[in-house]
């Protein structure tokens, strides 16, 4: 009898660790596999020296997203483990930012430039320095602070908070989705991140899902899958044969 319990306790013991494992390992997975598909987009742009076929508002839509989530996560406590994962992201944001300004500022042949403080529309996320991004990060991380610490008690104000940080990240793919219809082109695009961003998020949105977090976070999950699928159909309507050289 006591040897029946004593198996029973390890195998026990066995299940949890293997579970536990398993919650750690797709933790891991969602902190730092949000920003994995932006290696081979960084690396494409390193080797190419150029940014063009890459949609940087991709990079705005991130940050505005992340932005958001993090003060979503003050009025409704979700997984410190999403909360994280916007931390990366909007690291991994700015990264890939840096780049882009550097790429074209040793490209660009005209002395015109433009500055986030000219507050001139028409240059909106065009600017010509780094420092200017990181400038309407701050702004708009303040505002973001100022008005959430005014409405925070609001739960109507809360709930759409977290909605509005949700579609705006759904909507991730959208700028280079036009950016492929406006070239007639997916050149420059590398296909890996697409792929990338496509296993993504089946994999957040089964983990959401799983996870039973607020509904905000799985339906924009499923837009997030159509998008890419929209996407990966361009790449075959424009021709493969255009980007084995750019993947």
């Amino acid at each position: 009898m006591a040897d029946a319990d004593s198996q029973s306790f390890v195998s026990e013991l066995g299940s949890d660790f293997v579970w536990s494992s398993l919650s750690w390992v797709a933790s891991f997975l969602m902190v730092f596999g949000g920003a994995a598909p932006y290696i081979p987009q960084y690396r494409e742009i390193q080797k190419s020296g150029n940014a063009e076929g890459f949609s940087p508002h991709v990079c705005l839509v991130m940050l505005v997203a992340s932005i958001l989530r993090l003060f979503f996560w003050f009025g409704k406590h979700f997984e410190v483990t999403l909360l994280w994962q916007s931390l990366v992201l909007i690291i991994t944001m700015l990264l890939l930012l840096h780049l882009c300004c550097t790429v074209q500022t040793s490209s660009r042949m005209s002395t015109s430039r433009h500055f986030f403080t000219d507050f001139d529309p028409r240059y909106f996320w065009a600017w010509s320095r780094f420092l200017d991004y990181i400038q309407f990060c701050l702004t708009f991380t303040v505002l973001c602070l100022f008005v959430t610490y005014l409405l925070i008690d609001s739960q109507l104000f809360v709930e759409t908070l977290g909605f509005s940080a949700v579609l705006i990240e759904a909507m991730l793919g959208v700028p280079q989705l036009f950016q492929n219809f406006k070239n007639k082109s997916t050149a420059g695009m590398s296909v890996k991140m697409v792929l990338l961003w496509t296993l993504g998020d089946l994999f957040k949105t089964t983990y959401f899902i799983t996870n039973a977090t607020p509904v905000q976070f799985w339906v924009c999950g499923a837009v997030q899958i159509c998008i890419d699928i929209a996407i990966f159909f361009q790449v075959f309507t424009y021709g493969q044969g255009e980007h084995e050289k750019h993947i």
